[in-house]
């Protein structure tokens, strides 16, 4: 009789003592089938989460790899980086250029200075009017410099995102005159070469605006009359469409067109894109806050971007989060700095994501055409040199740790894996592969980034590996990978709360004052030589014409200073109109916003005007009025402005008497101080004071 017969004739044996003890040996003999089930389960389990994957070489190769690179601009990104003291600003741009010892970043991107607001701030041209011409305003020539310094190697891209208003004579638009358009971009990278010694490698159109084909054709014309030939276009740093159509559709503009150019597409192109068999970038993307989930967005995005869209390179917006942070997008930069009056910094994780590419490949480079995704959910990129060395990045991030500011992210699934890879073609005969991993650990918040690990021995050209979630790993045959360290930074401090500025700069490496973020309007460094007493050096407004503008620039212009949690402040600056019978000057506290919000800032503003009238206002536009009146104030002679805050009420001083006294304010409770003008027009500040309670 069969064990199979017995237990069934078991059964039909009730009532008995035999019955039970029968029964007694079923159920045992049925807990033993469940728990071989569940073995069996495990081990079907267990081998579905091992993924097998093939790295060769012997089929060719992918695309070229172009680099990741860092923005500065769009706008005012790094404006608090230059006011950093030594030795403290040159450790930041270690962690950012050095190579093979933090970001190690190929490709700088910054904004042709348009004098309108792009973000965070506005940033200077170098033409405000036709007749102008000075190449070292702003801080994006020392930038590219401070880069190439480090890095001889690093390709560098300049994209306007606004114009000086002569350039749309008149109007609010680039493209009616092209040709003045193309003259003024050209101007910019000749100047780079004449005045700074830069090779400007990539020149764009209009960021995320319009493209006009005419005058992309017309550019390329004038880089090559110029002798810039070797100038690239990117075009148009906006979506995939329609520049692809454009492209596929104009032989002429398809010779024009180096590069194609999308601004967040989410790890994914189009047909189109493809079959103009041009390089694809995503030359704006990030912009996230770069706590440890931003880091985990980057990590995602910088191996998915070529898996999912042949994407050769990614570049951050932005470089360095060196602004304050209540503008918008605050702390979105691959690292922060936006302390310079204490020198304190912080090296954020994408730094060391960056570094796990950037350090073990090379422009130049090319992906292997065996790259994809992994079987239980992550990516893998493998690139070479073509000469025998080769770099694989893996990453594992889960959906919900690598959200990016956008698109929007579909849910997907990662879970803890074993990845065996087989080496083909010319890298089967490789023994031993340098390994540096990151861990993002969100569940017990102990991460470890961009760790050195021991040399994993390839077994007949195959190396088996275990993956958790949320990590990232680099194998590779270079050994000159590093994480740098500079002595810890000075610890955080809060913006001083009694500051003062003379301005008494008689050559200044920066145009701009330090900590004044300019956010409509451009205010520069200026010597006054019609003045012989005490007023030599001033802080001047230059704009005398509203620029083509990229978002709603205020119609006054602005420049913001200090901490914005300050409640009671005394602000205080002499200040000089120039224009007369029209427009006027005002100084500022409480001021609510910023970047693309600034025309809807709202404060305590103290205005004067060459009338002989003052007003007080509750908003920068002026409309909800607190209070007016006579103050016998008129261009060309110097006014002391007074602005004292204090809970509910405000008093203001002229030239040391209370022009109007405890007036009633209800809001806002805090923001920044400020000085500005009523209109697009030249007026200066000196002995400016900022004090807090």
């Amino acid at each position: 009789m069969t064990g199979r017969q017995r237990v069934s004739g078991a059964v039909n044996m009730a009532g008995s003592r035999s019955s039970v003890r029968t029964w007694n040996f079923m159920a045992s003999h049925q807990e033993r089938l469940v728990v071989c089930l569940l073995f069996y389960l495990r081990l079907t389990l267990v081998h579905s989460q091992r993924g097998s994957y093939v790295l060769d070489d012997q089929k060719g190769l992918g695309r070229q790899f172009d680099g990741i690179g860092g923005l500065s601009g769009g706008g005012a990104t790094s404006r608090l980086l230059v006011n950093y003291p030594e030795p403290y600003r040159g450790q930041i741009l270690d962690y950012l250029f050095k190579p093979n010892f933090g970001a190690s970043l190929d490709i700088l991107k910054v904004e042709i200075g348009g004098d309108a607001q792009t973000t965070d701030g506005t940033e200077p041209s170098h033409k405000h009017t036709e007749e102008d011409e000075n190449y070292f305003r702003g801080y994006e020539w020392w930038l590219m410099k401070e880069a190439k310094k480090r890095n001889p190697k690093i390709k560098l891209i300049g994209l306007p995102w606004a114009f000086p208003g002569w350039v749309g004579r008149g109007k609010n638009w680039p493209y009616t005159f092209p040709d003045v358009t193309a003259y003024y971009v050209v101007s910019w990278i000749i100047g780079a070469k004449q005045y700074h010694d830069l090779d400007i490698d990539y020149i764009g159109i209009w960021n995320e605006r319009s493209f006009d084909i005419k005058y992309i054709k017309l550019l390329r014309y004038t880089l090559d009359k110029q002798g810039l030939e070797r100038v690239k276009i990117i075009a148009s740093d906006n979506l995939w469409q329609p520049i692809t159509f454009s492209v596929l559709h104009d032989a002429e503009l398809q010779d024009a067109v180096s590069v194609i150019g999308v601004h967040y597409p989410g790890t994914y192109t189009v047909e189109d894109a493809i079959k103009t068999n041009k390089t694809l970038w995503s030359s704006e993307d990030y912009s996230t806050f770069n706590d440890n989930v931003g880091g985990g967005c980057w990590a995602r995005i910088l191996n998915q971007n070529y898996v999912n869209g042949l994407m050769t390179s990614t570049i951050s917006w932005n470089l360095v989060a060196s602004y304050y942070e209540d503008l918008p997008f605050g702390r979105d930069g691959l690292m922060t700095a936006q302390e310079p009056w204490s020198g304190n910094y912080v090296v954020e994780s994408p730094i060391w994501i960056t570094a796990h590419t950037t350090q073990f490949t090379e422009p130049g480079w090319f992906y292997l055409q065996t790259v994809g995704h992994l079987q239980s959910g992550g990516s893998y990129v493998a690139l070479t040199d073509g000469l025998g060395n080769l770099t694989v990045i893996i990453e594992t991030m889960t959906r919900n740790h690598s959200v990016c500011i956008r698109p929007p992210l579909p849910a997907y699934n990662v879970s803890a894996q074993t990845a065996t890879f087989s080496l083909k073609g010319s890298f089967t005969n490789l023994t031993e592969l340098q390994v540096w991993h990151s861990r993002f650990d969100f569940k017990t918040n102990n991460p470890v980034f961009f760790e050195q690990l021991t040399p994993i021995k390839l077994s007949e050209g195959t190396f088996t590996i275990n993956l958790q979630e949320d990590e990232v790993y680099t194998l590779t045959t270079l050994q000159t990978g590093l994480k740098g360290n500079h002595s810890k930074p000075p610890d955080s401090q809060p913006f001083p709360k009694k500051y003062m500025d003379d301005f008494k700069v008689r050559n200044p490496q920066f145009s701009e004052a330090p900590y004044f973020a300019d956010q409509t309007g451009v205010f520069e460094y200026f010597i006054n030589t019609s003045d012989p007493g005490d007023h030599v050096f001033t802080l001047r407004q230059v704009l005398i014409q509203r620029p083509v503008t990229w978002v709603a620039d205020a119609d006054q212009t602005i420049s913001v200073i200090g901490d914005y949690k300050w409640q009671n402040i005394t602000v205080s600056s002499d200040v000089y109109m120039e224009a007369v019978n029209k427009g006027g000057v005002f100084i500022a506290g409480r001021v609510t916003k910023g970047g693309g919000e600034v025309r809807n800032a709202k404060g305590v503003f103290f205005w004067v005007f060459p009338n002989g009238t003052y007003k007080v206002s509750n908003d920068i536009q002026g409309h909800i009025v607190l209070a007016v009146g006579k103050s016998g104030t008129r261009a060309g002679i110097w006014h002391t402005l007074s602005l004292q805050i204090k809970g509910y009420e405000a008093s203001g001083f002229l030239n040391g008497y209370p022009l109007w006294k405890n007036l009633r304010i209800l809001g806002p409770k805090n923001g920044w101080a400020a000085i500005g003008t009523e209109k697009f027009e030249k007026a200066q500040f000196d002995n400016f004071y900022l004090g807090a309670d």
